[in-house]
This record gives structure tokens, C-alpha cells and sequence, in this order.
């Protein structure tokens, strides 16, 4: 089964459909075709013919931006953010304002100066909403525009004012969390293999293990994209706090009976929209899942994560090419060398008699020893290496902070967590040794812990003071580091 050929599928059936029933609503557009596309654009904007016609001009504008490649779309959002508020309008309104002799005259220059202020382009996005799928329009429309938005002023405006329409229309008050098993559409079903980033669903057999009777699926869906996910998480479980991916997703593993389980593991979590990003729902929804399952499981009493640690490796090896003396101890480098002995340096000019030297610091060896391939299938380098890299792991979790926000930690998987009101609970060596788990982390993994009752006191302690709550055990292995 190949991704592509799925995610291509998936596009081609819903764009056709999609542009079928434009095609019909544009074709009934009153008083000719517009010339270019900003005469489209002031066309929708002046409502010639009523609120039926402005919806067909509305389906002929998305129509014609859905047909144009790349560098077409993007001429056609800077079309877009040129409609902005009226320059005129605006400074008479100021000026009302500043001329306000009382309170209800104040509020009323108010409320004319806030109408002033809205960009023409608002209301045409806002059009947009009234075809069919013209929610999952201006969700993909936002997608393109975060690809060319770049340091361009009115892009970045058009960029703030679509965010904000749709961080309102995807208030999660409005959003309906649904579980998604094996008897889900096929389509559907489709969409979660097409979506599931963190640990690619590889067949139809891994697909269908992951919705058994001992997993959980749930989602986040719009009432205006019911048929598009917007965000899931995927749940084992287990007995047990889960330490390796690769057991947990065992298609041969026996099926443990629900009533048997005794901890609930969220090991995947996967934003489907790329035209929602910096619209948070997983928080919301982590916390609508572990109710539900206490409502479903009374057996199940733990709830934690299986995560990955994506920012690790990258920060290691940039400590270790910056020389960082705190990672590795000269004893714990001695014994390296002696597992995989770098090559020696020869004399200097004049010393034939003087011996062979070794000029390599501790960080040295142990930046040479994990840039060598293969590491971790030598059992015992590998065991000289994990007290090592769980120690410098703590640390990256727990001291290391973001470098515009100190406070917030510097791994964005372990921003989500603690921002939710988990707490670091484990790490857990060889969890992940699949070619990106020992890319991004060495193979580590970690477990976060929500403890319901102490979810939300985690959360302000993370959100208000940087405090990141942690087991004592990662928090000795941090103070070492």
C-alpha cells in the first residue's frame, strides 16, 4: 500500500467532486464573467444580484484559485490581501472619535471606527463559507498562504485575519470528538493512514491492529468538514507502562482484553490540517479522552504517553560540536576508547622517537563514538552510552529552555505535554529503534503522566512560573547533568 498513491486518490476524489458542484454554482452567475481576478474579487465584495449570486460569484472565485498552479495561487492571495480597510473611511472615523464630546457619542464613534478598521478582504473570506466544503477551503487556503507569507506585510495581514476567522469557527466548543474503529468509512479510514506522521501505518493489517478491541482511536471533527479529521490521537491498552513502540505496535502481539487492562498509553498524536497550525485542540481533546476512558474502563487508573523526543539528537550533537564538558565524564570517555578506539595521531615534525598521541577530548570521542553507524547493534558500546545519553536527556527535558522563551521547554513534545498538565515520568532506553527514532533521539523514548487530579495544578505551574514537573528519578539524572 503506498501513501502516495492514497493521499493522491484521496485529493483527486474530493477535488473533483468538490469542483463538480462549483462548476455548477458558478455557471449561474449573474451579469457576465469578470476580467481578472481582482475584478472577481470586488464583484463577490459589491453583491451585484443578491445573497444567491454572491454565493455562485463566491464558488466562481474559489473554482478559478483551485485551477491555478503554485505562483497563480499565490498572485491570487496577494489579491487577496490587498482588500484592505478603507483609508478614507477609516481616518473620518478616527477623527469622530477624537471629537466625541460624551460617552454615548464616544461608543458610538467606537463601534464606527471598529467597522472602519475590518478589511474588505474579512468579508470575503467569509463568503467563501457559504459554498459547499468552503470550510475545508479556506482550511487549505491558509495552508498555502503559510508557504509564501514570508517577511510580505499585507500576507502577514491576510495571514492574521484568516487565523482569526477560523480560531473562532474552530472554537473546540463546536468541535464533536468522534472514535474512529475498523467499521469507520473506508474513506475515513483512508485519511487516518494518510494523516499518522509520528509512526507511519505501513498495511492494511497495522491499520486494522491499531483499531482493535485493546486500541482506541478518538478524533476531533468540524460540523462544516464532518468527514475530515482534524486532529486524533491513537491509545493502547496495556498493563503497564509501555517502554518500547516497536512492542506496542506488534501486529503479532495476543490482544489483550480491555477488562485486563490496567493503563491506558497515548502513543501517537497527529494534526490532520496544516491550515489550522497554531490552532491548539490537543489539549482538549487528551483531556475529553482520558473522561471518556474513565468512563468506559474503571479498571484503567494511569494514563500516560509513549513520545518521542524529535529535538534531542539535533541539540546533542550541537552541545557536543560546541565542546560542552558537562555531557560525558573523562572516565566514561576512557572506557568508550577502549570499545571504539580512534586513530592516533603521529608525531610531530622532529619526534621520530616519540610515540603515537591520542588528541581527543572526552566530547570528542563520545560525539565520534555516536556518529559512528551501527553503534547501538554493539552491545556493549551501547551499554556504556545509555547512562550517558540518559543523563544528557534529562537534561535537554528539564533545564533546557526554548531560545526565544527560557521558560518553555526546548522540545516542542515536551511543550505540548507539560502545557496539557502532564508530568515527565520516564525515559526509556532502545524504546524506539526504527532508522528515525535513532536518528531524532538515539532510540529514546518518554512517558509522560496525566494524573487527573493534577492535571490542571501542572498545567499552571508550566503555563505560569516555566515549572516543569518531572518524577524524582529524571530529576536526579538532570541535576547530574
Amino acid at each position: 500500500m503506498s501513501d502516495h498513491a492514497i493521499d493522491t486518490g484521496l485529493l483527486d476524489r474530493a477535488l473533483r467532486r468538490v469542483t463538480s458542484l462549483w462548476r455548477d454554482m458558478a455557471e449561474r452567475v449573474v451579469g457576465g464573467e469578470a476580467e481578472t481576478i481582482a475584478e472577481q474579487m470586488r464583484a463577490c465584495l459589491d453583491g451585484r444580484g443578491g445573497e444567491v449570486s454572491a454565493r455562485n460569484r463566491a464558488a466562481k472565485l474559489a473554482q478559478a484559485y483551485l485551477a491555478l498552479d503554485p505562483a497563480g495561487r499565490a498572485d491570487f492571495l496577494r489579491a487577496l490581501a490587498g482588500f484592505d480597510c478603507d483609508d478614507g473611511a477609516m481616518h473620518q472615523a478616527m477623527d469622530r472619535v477624537a471629537k466625541a464630546g460624551d460617552p454615548a457619542a464616544l461608543a458610538a464613534a467606537k463601534t464606527r471606527l471598529r467597522r472602519a478598521l475590518e478589511p474588505q478582504r474579512v468579508k470575503l473570506l467569509t463568503q467563501f463559507t457559504t459554498i459547499p466544503d468552503g470550510m475545508k477551503f479556506l482550511v487549505d487556503l491558509r495552508a498555502e498562504l503559510l508557504k509564501v507569507t514570508g517577511e510580505d506585510a499585507l500576507l502577514l495581514a491576510l495571514e492574521t485575519d484568516l487565523k482569526g476567522l477560523l480560531a473562532s469557527w474552530f472554537d473546540v466548543g463546536f468541535l464533536e470528538l468522534r472514535r474512529i474503529d475498523w467499521n469507520s468509512p473506508a474513506a475515513l479510514l483512508e485519511k487516518l493512514v494518510t494523516y499518522e506522521v509520528v509512526h507511519r501505518i505501513r498495511t492494511w493489517r497495522d491499520l486494522k491492529n491499531r483499531l482493535d478491541s485493546d486500541r482506541r482511536c478518538y478524533a476531533f471533527f468540524h460540523p462544516r468538514m464532518p468527514e475530515e479529521p482534524l486532529i486524533f490521537v491513537e491509545v493502547a491498552l496495556v498493563k503497564g507502562m509501555s517502554d518500547s513502540v516497536q512492542r506496542l505496535l506488534d501486529e503479532k502481539a495476543p490482544v489483550l482484553d480491555p477488562a485486563q487492562a490496567d493503563t491506558a498509553i497515548f502513543y501517537s498524536i497527529n494534526n490532520c490540517q496544516r491550515g489550522l497550525d497554531g490552532i491548539s485542540f490537543g489539549n482538549f481533546l487528551i483531556k475529553r479522552v482520558v473522561a471518556l476512558l474513565q468512563e468506559e474502563l474503571k479498571n484503567v487508573r494511569q494514563f500516560a504517553t509513549l513520545s518521542p523526543i524529535p529535538g534531542f539528537g539535533r541539540w546533542l550533537m550541537a552541545q557536543l560540536a560546541e565542546g560542552d564538558p558537562l555531557l560525558i565524564e573523562a572516565e566514561q570517555a576512557a572506557a568508550l576508547r577502549q570499545l571504539a578506539p580512534a586513530g592516533l595521531a603521529l608525531p610531530a615534525p622532529g619526534e621520530a622517537g616519540s610515540a603515537p598521541i591520542l588528541l581527543e577530548t572526552p566530547v570528542q570521542t563520545l560525539a565520534r563514538v555516536l556518529s559512528r553507524r551501527g553503534w547501538q547493534r554493539e552491545e556493549a558500546l551501547a551499554k556504556a552510552l545509555e547512562p550517558i545519553l540518559l543523563r544528557a536527556c534529562a537534561r535537554y527535558l528539564l533545564n533546557e529552555g526554548a531560545r526565544n522563551n527560557p521558560r518553555r521547554a526546548r522540545d516542542p513534545v515536551a511543550h505540548f505535554h507539560l502545557s496539557n498538565g502532564a508530568r515527565v515520568e520516564r525515559l526509556n532506553w532502545r524504546a524506539d529503534v526504527s532508522d528515525k527514532g535513532l536518528k531524532e533521539s538515539f532510540g529514546l523514548m518518554v512517558n509522560y503522566l496525566y494524573d487527573p487530579a493534577r492535571i490542571e495544578e501542572n498545567h499552571e505551574e508550566y503555563a505560569g512560573e516555566g515549572k516543569r514537573p518531572a518524577a524524582s528519578a529524571i530529576r536526579r539524572l538532570a541535576r547530574t547533568a
